[in-house]
């Protein structure tokens, strides 16, 4: 099947199948941290999680099957009563503690279905900071219900002792109303193409851009997490040379972010497909670090980040100047 020219998404040959699958980590004796650091290991969670090293965490994503009836690659998720599903989460969580650092931060996605679920278990593991909520905009809306278009992602820490970059997740937004005092710009400045004004961030994420068919990071996998959602997370909870840990990682957006901004990082996935994806995304990181939606050190609004390519300001919902187009709902990232 031929692609169309400006389909950027990611694809596998079997030459690079045979070439990841070497790289690819198992273990099934307890390990050091040195051999798991910067590694993809392709296992069950549930399989080596009392094999990794205590305390070594520094921030924890999770982004687990979310609480529906969904396929991922050869495998399936069944959708379970509310709690049937809080104990499939407390069977892994409580065990993912032992790995965590005292000054650690945790981040838990989910969405309508599961986020009650995901709260109660923050609540009873770790002090919990506040919810999160992105627009993901996707589909075409629903005839008989309101179209489900939001996620939730849950932020806590073990104590009252860890990480917040607050200055380090600034969104850039076009100022609407420019006041001026005394002649003088209020909060905001004047650049060759607009007024700006950085805001701090907050808990509702309304410049996501959800991965689809024209953006380089985009794969085949049907709930991937966009790397600019990671790189608020990672900048805003963890340092450089710090430990990120991802035990449904999916394609490998949280190692390939983390890659990105200079922190080290241990992912867990099931599916080897996926890794072989996560794999190549990494090896691909080592030669570009951008990430879209993200410049200068400051995210960008939606529609208003300049073009990388020449530098013009272009109406885009990415850093390579493409229009936004909806995608899938969450679980592996």
């Amino acid at each position: 099947m031929t692609r169309a020219p400006r389909n950027r998404t990611i694809m596998l040959s079997d030459k690079e199948r045979g070439i990841y699958r070497h790289k690819l980590l198992r273990i099934d004796s307890p390990v050091s941290l040195e051999q798991v650091l910067n590694k993809v290991i392709n296992q069950d969670i549930f399989e080596i999680v009392d094999l990794l090293p205590s305390k070594f965490i520094d921030l924890l994503f999770i982004d687990p099957p979310y609480n529906l009836t969904k396929t991922f690659n050869t495998r399936s998720f069944k959708q379970l009563s509310v709690k049937k599903y809080m104990d499939w989460i407390d069977s892994w969580l409580k065990r993912i503690k032992r790995l965590l650092k005292p000054t650690a931060s945790i981040y838990i996605c989910g969405d309508w279905r599961s986020s009650s679920a995901v709260h109660l278990l923050c609540e009873k593991h770790f002090i919990v900071r506040n919810r999160i909520t992105f627009e993901r905009e996707k589909g075409r809306g629903a005839k008989k219900d309101w179209k489900n278009n939001s996620e939730d992602i849950w932020f806590c820490t073990v104590s009252n002792n860890f990480t917040f970059n607050a200055e380090a997740v600034k969104l850039k937004r076009r100022v609407i109303a420019p006041y001026r005092e005394d002649g003088i710009p209020k909060d905001w400045v004047e650049e060759k193409d607009g007024k700006y004004r950085l805001t701090s961030p907050s808990n509702i994420w309304t410049d996501i851009t959800i991965p689809f068919w024209s953006m380089p990071e985009n794969t085949p996998h049907p709930t991937q997490k966009p790397e600019k959602l990671l790189a608020k997370i990672i900048l805003a909870s963890s340092n450089e040379g710090d430990i990120v840990f991802d035990p449904f990682a999916g394609v490998g957006t949280t190692g390939v972010v983390a890659k990105k901004l200079k922190r080290n990082f241990v992912m867990v996935e099931i599916d080897e497909e996926y890794c072989f994806y996560a794999e190549k995304r990494l090896e691909t990181a080592g030669k570009e670090s951008s990430i879209q939606g993200y410049s200068s050190g400051v995210f960008w609004e939606r529609n208003t980040l300049k073009d990388v390519r020449n530098g013009n300001t272009r109406k885009s919902n990415s850093a390579y100047g493409l229009p936004l187009f909806p995608n899938v709902e969450g679980g592996g990232s």
